[in-house]
Parts: structure tokens; sequence; C-alpha cells
């Protein structure tokens, strides 16, 4: 086991050791990077080979044995995090830490971006490739994720639907609109309709766009109850929240 490496993300520091050619992050920095305060619930939802330990001396009075988690793990403790750095923290970790360590051995300076382009693409297959299906559903393939950090606007819930299967959450038009309501972002009104609950309009999750239509025979303007849309912040929020459902019903 190599000597420990030491990154800052946003000033906080996270410690990564090299064990047999794979890279193993010091539970307790990327925790707090992630704002979960509590390192032991958070590692005891991680599978036995996303976890181990290491006896380290960083001057720390106190038992030197540290809490680590390997690569999948790590994405792992990104899917609980509520804080909105995480997707940061992610994509830090996978387009600048782990080419530099894989390619010097140390935290280098940073490739141009067509070179994190493409060695981006190459982990990404090769995560795809190795992790089990619990990765697969909680880390969304390249492509997918690409699309919707790129996106814009608001979409139909039929639209995000397509979008979150992409990335492997299973869900349709229909189903999309029940988990929305399980999850209290939208209710039924009394004409039957679907409305969304003002707190998530507020908090930037979803919108409500009005909709109207001419009387085919008076012309008058009718207006039409409001279509529910979601937002890409929204579309985000759900792929986290029904990741973590369906990884806990799976377990």
């Amino acid at each position: 086991m190599s000597a420990l490496e030491v990154f800052r993300f946003d000033e906080v520091p996270v410690r990564v050791v090299d064990n047999s050619g794979e890279p193993w992050f010091i539970a307790a920095d990327v925790c707090a990077a992630l704002g979960l305060a509590n390192v032991a619930q958070a590692l005891a939802g991680l599978d036995e080979d996303e976890k181990g330990s290491i006896s380290i001396a960083d001057g720390t009075p106190g038992n030197p044995t540290r809490a680590t988690v390997n690569e999948p793990g790590l994405y792992s403790l990104v899917i609980r995090s509520r804080r909105p750095e995480a997707r940061a923290f992610k994509r830090w970790v996978t387009h600048e830490v782990l080419p530099s360590i894989r390619r010097t051995g140390t935290y280098a300076v940073a490739e141009t971006p067509e070179q994190l382009v493409a060695r981006a693409l190459i982990q990404a297959q090769d995560i795809v490739a190795r992790r089990d299906q619990q990765i697969a559903v909680l880390t969304p393939r390249a492509e997918a994720w690409d699309e919707l950090a790129s996106a814009e606007g608001d979409y139909s819930v039929a639209d995000a639907a397509k979008i979150l299967a992409r990335s492997g959450i299973e869900t349709g038009p229909q189903r999309l609109f029940e988990q929305l309501a399980a999850l209290a972002w939208t209710f039924r009104a009394s004409d039957g309709k679907w409305r969304a609950y003002a707190q998530h309009v507020s908090a930037g999750y979803l919108a409500e766009r009005p909709q109207s239509h001419h009387h085919p025979r008076t012309g008058e303007l009718i207006i039409d109850p409001p279509q529910v849309r979601i937002t890409l912040r929204g579309v985000e929020r759900l792929r986290v929240r029904l990741g973590v459902l369906r990884a806990v019903e799976a377990s």
C-alpha cells in the first residue's frame, strides 16, 4: 500500500491511498466533502467489498486505523448526499483525480478538455463493464449523464421519464406520475388533473405551464388545467431519489 496523497475539494482535504493499483479514499474525508455527518451510518449502507480500513501515521492522536472506501463505495456515498456539491464532487473525482492517479500516481496538472473527455469515456465504459447491477443503477451511464447535464429548460413528464430511463431509472410516463405523487411532489385536484405542490415549484423542481384552447363552435377561449413540467433540477433530484429507493427495495 503506497503513501497517502492529499487532494483538496473546495478546501476540504481528501486523502487517497493506492492499494494494489486501486485508489481507496479515506471515508471520513469523503463524507466531509459530501456533507454526510455520520460516517459510521453512511458506511453501514455499503456492501462489504466497497469499504475497508488502513492504518496510517498522520500525526493524529489515538487509533491510527482509518475507514476507507473504493471507487464504487465512493459513488454510493455520492448518491446518499443531499448537498448540491455532490455532483461537482463526483465530476472532480472522475474527471481529475482518478485520471491523474492512474496516469502518474499523483494529482498533477489537469489534462486538456479533449484528453479529459476521452479518458472519461474510457473510464465510464470500464465502470459499466465491471460494476454489478446495483452500481449500474446508482451510477448513470456517461452518455445519459452528459445529456442531462447539458440540457436546459423544463420537460413534460413523458420526456423526463425518457431521460430518467436512459440514466438507469425504471419508469415511464404514467409510472412517473405515480412516483411524483408518492414523493408528495404532485396531487390530483378535484377535476382529476395533476397539480404540483407549491413548495416543489418554489424549490425549482417543478413548473406549471398554462394551457388553453378555443371552443370549436363558439371560438371562446377556454382555460385548461396547467401542465405539470419537471425542471432540469427536478430531473436530477428524481434520479437520486428514485435510484436510492430502488436500491433500498432491492436490498
